[in-house]
């Protein structure tokens, strides 16, 4: 058969409904509860076949009904006030817009959107952060831009073949079809990006989506400007080799930076202040904007003092297997071309240098890049921040990981998309409000245990009948014109303790942990008195044949006859099935090798939900385990080999679930009612709901990354760029004189022969500063307990002045002495040394600059 084109014909809608076409472009609807009703009264039949879709709703209801709809008073008017309450959104003050002094726009990069499954631009937990992301700024009022980039065939959609190996297809998209328009010039040609390429150029198209307030821009390559092999560049999310994802990446980067200009100058939006980059794959975007300052007048020295600045940079990978690194001599070749005006293609190299012990010569990596072009930078949780600390140590050589310039914000969750409708409507009528993470969820005399429960079980009672429902779904699309067996109908049993694990299928993530010891679980899934039973959703990256094994183990495990009733496995996880697995479940599951999950917000989904969790104590579960919102796996750390781990691991996880979890599920009141299940759920929601919001990780964001660098990029252009021209020549002196720079003496005393709490150590140290002022640099003794060799732990630091009474003090060619005194504040062991740092007021930290000198 022939290639079939398609178009998308939108309805034409009378003009009294003409709101409906309004409301169905901002997708608000997407986490708006009052607006889905809405779509929904047109027909619910339809409104559940097309996913939730107003766009596609409104494309294929019947016209007749649409007609009866128009000559419908009360409809007509409920749809004006949806429209009207969403002009008020999107025009009134908000918490952003109370702030004294903040960035007038913010541009947000990533290389996946997860916003709802209308819009599959994503393809697991990253995507969906920023999604969140987004709808928490647009709530909050934050002038964000989303930046990124339009996959005709997104991420890919996954089967399971009889054998249970996954099975990929790649439906292409129509983005007429979507919640999306073409951001146009004032004389309606497309906006259109354009890229010097080695061998030619490359066009992208910009795609606008209404995101709330927040505008999101979506570059696109399938257009007809563009040859053949190009307009593939954007065809599918992570998919091709090497050279495709760079080519990707040059355009979110570059392409992206150019688009919210174009963006910025046709809708009169201010300039974007703040850059922030969500993950490495849009590094690139510090170039084009180091690029646009050289043409201002800028070094590139001085150009990257500024970029910097204003940059903010959040990795989310715990390993260095998840960052991307490109062959060098590949960058080179892209960028040995009038790709960037001004920029030289070693000072590209070398900011994505490996040039640290164990580093590899011939790679360019991204987050190495992101690191050197972005001075604020985070890690995803606690934990992750401490893990990204030790991970990137080898660019900041001699000092202590604690000091290395990365923070962490942990992740949170948009609660409106999160929340099941039954427990928003009980926060509603119970405590009067629909913000369920800031509902007195405490208070048992406004929702009692009952209510609570009934809420629970209908949730579960909710997802019990998706999964049949996917899973005859999926068996009648494999075997088209059969009748799905009868044992499907009876799926799962929506009054049994239901545990639930959705995810990417990496190793690490170790969906199979579950069947380490098979007799067990199948002992613990067919418990007469107390069964279990498991939901399980994830997919494997298409080239990832690990992976798929796992998958295709569990699979079949789960399709032998006495198990199916108790486990399943549903494809094709995204985000429409997950709005109902997670709040659908009573413990949610992971179990990841510690500590390689850098944050794991699925579960923090099923938090806001009431369920509790089963976690290995990494990403976010780390932080905020306490022992009444679920229970922890122990982590056997010390562990002979990965297998031991495993087994130790696995026995834990089993001995929770059949000794701690099945039976306080299973442990009823008079009324049927598990009090001390019910009262852990109470407690989770009441103490979870709000920290594992997003609006409380983009209050962190705004508060402690943006505001502070649009601080540093303001004191940085002011005056003609003064302050980045003479730090940029400052950092150039310090760099240069550094080998120069060296503790020549260290003398110490004020101690009783048996030093006791509370004495004074006196320090004084001889220092050569290789021309430098004492102004650049800061003499600090750093001290702490001492351990074994030369090591110190507990590390504190502080500074020594200068001995201006010493002769020569102005004189930088001679040596300097410094002083200070230490006490003693605690018994036990001390040590101590002297070390000599770079200072700035407009560096960030010590470390910075990746230089130190210690006495020896």
């Amino acid at each position: 058969m022939k290639a079939i084109r398609r178009f998308t014909v939108r309805a034409v809608l009378p003009e009294n409904l003409s709101a409906l076409e309004e409301i169905a472009g901002n997708l608000r609807w997407s986490w708006h509860e009052p607006t889905k009703e809405l779509f929904a009264r047109i027909s619910p039949e339809l409104w559940q076949l097309v996913r939730h879709d107003p766009i596609a709703l409104l494309g294929s209801v019947d016209p007749q009904r649409l007609a009866e709809l128009a000559d419908d008073p009360g409809y007509v008017e409920w749809a004006g006030h949806v429209r009207d309450d969403l002009r008020s959104y999107l025009g009134e003050p908000r918490w952003y817009q109370g702030l004294e002094a903040a960035p007038a726009t913010i541009a947000y990069f990533s290389p996946e959107f997860g916003i709802t499954a209308a819009l599959p631009q994503y393809s697991g937990g990253l995507g969906i952060l920023a999604g969140d992301h987004l709808k928490a700024a647009s709530d909050l009022g934050v002038p964000l831009v989303g930046v990124g980039l339009f996959y005709r065939s997104g991420y890919f959609s996954q089967a399971i073949s009889p054998d249970g190996w996954q099975l990929e297809s790649y439906p292409v998209l129509d983005p007429d079809g979507l919640p999306l328009s073409v951001l146009r010039n004032p004389d309606g040609t497309p906006v259109q990006i354009t890229l010097a390429l080695p061998d030619g150029v490359l066009n992208a198209r910009v795609w606008q989506a209404a995101v709330g307030r927040v505008t999101l821009l979506l570059l696109d390559t399938d257009i007809p400007e563009n040859v053949e092999s190009l307009r593939s560049v954007t065809d599918r999310l992570y998919g091709g080799g090497g050279e495709h994802r760079l080519l990707q990446e040059l355009l979110l980067g570059i392409g992206g930076v150019r688009a919210v200009k174009a963006w910025a100058d046709l809708t009169g939006a201010p300039p974007a202040e703040v850059f922030h980059t969500n993950e490495g794959h849009a590094g690139f975007l510090g170039l084009e904007r180091i690029s646009d300052l050289i043409g201002d007048g800028l070094t590139f020295d001085e150009a990257l003092q500024v970029v910097r600045a204003g940059t903010v940079f959040t990795t989310h990978t715990p390993v260095p297997a998840g960052i991307d690194r490109f062959d060098r001599a590949l960058v080179q070749r892209y960028f040995s071309t009038s790709l960037l005006p001004g920029v030289a293609v070693d000072q590209v190299l070398a900011l994505g240098a490996e040039d640290y012990p164990g580093g590899a010569a011939e790679v360019f990596n991204m987050a190495v890049m992101g690191l050197r072009l972005g001075q604020h930078a985070n890690g995803v949780s606690k934990l992750h921040g401490a893990v990204s600390r030790q991970m990137f140590g080898g660019l900041f050589p001699g000092f202590d990981a604690q000091e290395v310039p990365i923070d962490s914000v942990t992740n949170g969750v948009h609660a409106p998309t999160w929340t099941d409708p039954a427990l928003r409507a009980l926060a509603i009528e119970k405590l009067g409000t629909d913000d369920t993470t800031h509902a007195n969820w405490a208070d048992s005399g406004a929702v009692t245990d009952l209510d609570l429960w009934s809420v629970r079980n209908r949730m579960r009672e909710q997802l019990v009948q998706d999964a049949r429902r996917r899973v005859m779904v999926a068996w009648e699309e494999q075997n088209p014109g059969g009748i799905a067996p009868v044992w499907m109908q009876d799926l799962l049993d929506p009054n049994v303790l239901t545990i639930g694990f959705a995810r990417r299928v990496p190793t690490y993530k170790r969906l199979t942990l579950m069947l380490h010891d098979p007799e067990r679980l199948r002992n613990i899934l067919l418990d007469p008195k107390r069964p279990v039973q498991f939901v399980i959703a994830g997919k494997s990256h298409p080239a990832d044949d690990e992976g798929k094994r796992l998958i295709q183990k569990l699979v079949q495990f789960a399709s032998e006859p006495e198990i199916r009733q108790r486990m399943v496995f549903l494809p094709d996880y995204d985000i429409g099935m997950a709005q109902l697995l997670y709040p659908g479940t009573d413990v949610w599951l992971n179990n990841p090798l510690r500590p390689l999950e850098a944050c794991g917000t699925s579960g923090m989904k099923a938090a806001l939900n009431g369920a509790l969790n089963l976690s290995i104590l990494d990403g976010w579960w780390n932080e905020f385990y306490d022992g009444d919102n679920g229970w922890a796996i122990p982590s056997a750390d010390a562990a002979g080999d990965g297998a031991e781990r495993d087994a130790l691991e696995a026995e834990a996880m089993y001995d929770l679930i059949e000794h701690q979890i099945a039976p306080r599920f299973y442990e009823r009141n008079g009324d049927d009612v598990p009090s001390a299940w019910v009262s852990q759920i109470r407690h989770t929601l009441a103490t979870l709901s709000s920290p594992l919001s997003a609006e409380r990780m983009v209050r962190e964001y705004v508060e402690r990354l943006y505001i502070p660098a649009w601080n540093n990029e303001k004191l940085l252009t002011k005056g003609g760029y003064a302050d980045a021209r003479s730090l940029a020549a400052w950092k150039a002196r310090v760099r240069a004189a550094w080998p120069a720079v060296s503790v020549a003496h260290v003398d110490a005393g004020g101690l009783d022969a048996v030093p006791q709490v509370g004495e004074e150590l006196h320090v004084r140290a001889l220092v050569n500063l290789g021309g430098l002022s004492p102004d650049d640099v800061q003499v600090q003794v750093v001290y702490g307990r001492s351990k074994d060799g030369d090591e110190i732990h507990d590390l504190h630091y502080l500074p020594l002045t200068v001995d201006s009474s010493v002769p020569g003090t102005e004189d930088p060619a001679v040596a300097h002495e410094f002083e200070g005194t230490v006490r003693l504040t605690w018994a036990g062991s001390f040590g101590y040394t002297v070390r000599v740092v770079p200072v700035n007021g407009l560096l960030l930290g010590a470390a910075e600059l990746g230089l130190v000198t210690a006495a020896s």
